[in-house]
């Protein structure tokens, strides 16, 4: 008993009102455990809210979470579509909305995906809350408990939960500088019609990959769309940073390249606007749209109309790909800081890739360092980063991170590298002296990424620090801007 709440034989305290009590003996804990779904055994929870009650303390700098810079957005617009809302639409942007969406946000989606060359049909979209229950969505109206599902390797952290939480049997292919392994793609496909499987979709975010930081080449974009037009395979783009490209040239996206029959294309604009007003969309063929729309109706009745009507006021300003222009810039910028930093501060054994665009660097290490216990170390220093376990199903990417440049400063990403730098530097210490084996230390001070490990090795590409299977090959080649 609690005895700052003191209670009688009956459980209740001395004003009488029942409280509930802790739940924590094993005897709670196998009454519950009786009454939950199987699907609970196999869920997993997603990385960064794990992580989330941790960096959101100020001394923490967090290199982890995939968040935008929301300091960017002009206050005084805010304000200003908001008492436009007030003043003029209160009532109905108070009430329910259609589920699949207000025909308005609709037009505005248009106009995104327009920004990269698509033309979706307006009766393909459906709105939804943000880009996560999208994907969600499509698992719930696709997967039975054991479906195949294909995926990069690393995948989008996110993705793994949901996939696991339907059940699904995720089978992950290799990446390179230029995405997915289509060629390994292939032969996964080959292997699994000798099983006597299908798989329900591949799902790939092939544009500044999260969290590989890479893109998919074009013609390797044009044989995934020729596989699934020969086999019929769902393939589910996730595209929510195509718009924030840095360097090198603009690639059609798989769903214009396929014409909207067997890619389901999966939009936010929590990158490009604000992720709290949770506005994402999939666009689908009509049959799928249908069992899309029945799926939503049962989760949430309708995206929130008053983030709908903030949408719609603030594109009426016809200002967002200014402020896009003003995200890339920063998000640039910080990029250039971010891999300075790893340049400087991380081992000579280590590899990073070297992002056009979107929000994040992929970080390996010499295989005998794991980044989950590396990441309790990490934030002892106050500095925190997603380990790269997180990015596959079966618990590969050990000796990986993901690092987000999006969410601080300059000088915090550089205070941020050097911390992890520090405490990477202490385990590769730490290894040499067991082993005897004094290869290398931590690398001078840098000021190009370029001359980092491929440079140093020749130029050639070779990794010559991580070894095992589960890593991407990344060379690191010369910052782009």
């Amino acid at each position: 008993m609690d005895p700052a709440r003191p209670e009688d034989e009956t459980g209740r305290s001395p004003g009488g009102r029942p409280h509930r009590r802790s739940h924590t003996t094993s005897a709670d804990v196998a009454r519950y455990a009786g009454l939950f779904a199987q699907r609970t055994t196999v869920m997993r929870s997603s990385a960064m809210r794990d992580l989330m009650e941790i960096t959101s303390r100020p001394e923490v700098i967090s290199l982890a979470g995939g968040l935008p810079d929301t300091s960017t957005f002009p206050p005084d617009s805010f304000a200003a579509q908001m008492t436009r809302i007030a003043q003029e639409s209160s009532a109905k942007a108070l009430q329910y909305g259609p589920t699949e969406g207000f025909a308005e946000t609709h037009e505005v989606i248009e106009e995104v995906m327009r920004a990269e060359d698509m033309r979706p049909d307006p009766g393909d979209i459906v709105v939804t809350t943000g880009g996560q229950q999208a994907l969600d969505l499509i698992c719930k109206t696709l997967l039975d408990p054991g479906d195949v599902v294909v995926a990069e390797g690393p995948t989008y952290p996110g993705a793994v939960p949901v996939f696991c939480s339907y059940e699904a049997d995720t089978r992950q292919v290799e990446m390179d500088d230029d995405g997915m392994r289509v060629d390994l793609l292939e032969e996964l496909l080959a292997e699994l019609d000798r099983e006597g499987r299908r798989p329900k979709f591949i799902y790939s975010v092939p544009t500044f990959q999260n969290p590989g930081g890479v893109t998919l080449a074009l013609e390797r974009r044009r044989r995934l769309v020729e596989i699934a037009r020969e086999r019929e395979i769902l393939i589910v783009e996730d595209n929510p940073y195509g718009l924030l490209r840095y360097a090198g040239e603009t690639l059609p996206t798989l769903y214009s390249l396929d014409g909207g029959d067997y890619v389901l294309y999966v939009g936010t604009l929590s990158k490009i606007l604000s992720p709290g007003i949770r506005i994402g969309w999939v666009c689908a063929p009509p049959p799928v749209r249908a069992k899309l729309v029945l799926g939503k109706a049962a989760t949430d009745l309708c995206t929130s109309t008053l983030s709908q009507y903030f949408v719609r006021e603030y594109f009426a300003e016809g200002d967002w790909l200014a402020y896009v222009d003003e995200l890339r810039d920063v998000y640039r910028s910080r990029r250039g800081a971010m891999l300075r930093a790893l340049a400087s501060y991380f081992p000579r054994q280590a590899t990073w890739s070297q992002p056009d665009g979107g929000l994040f660097v992929w970080a390996t290490l010499p295989d005998y360092i794991d980044t989950t216990d590396l990441l309790a170390k990490a934030l002892r220093e106050n500095v925190a980063f997603v380990p790269g376990a997180a990015a596959y199903a079966d618990g590969r990417g050990s000796g990986s991170m993901r690092l987000n440049f999006s969410a601080q400063t300059e000088e915090e990403i550089v205070e941020g590298i050097r911390r992890i730098g520090a405490v990477v530097g202490e385990q590769v210490g730490l290894y040499e002296t067991m082993t005897g084996s004094f290869e290398v230390v931590q690398p001078e001070e840098q000021d190009d990424p370029s001359t980092s490990s491929a440079a140093r090795s020749g130029g050639d590409g070779a990794n010559p620090g991580p070894a095992s299977g589960d890593v991407l090959p990344f060379h690191r080649k010369p910052l782009r801007d």
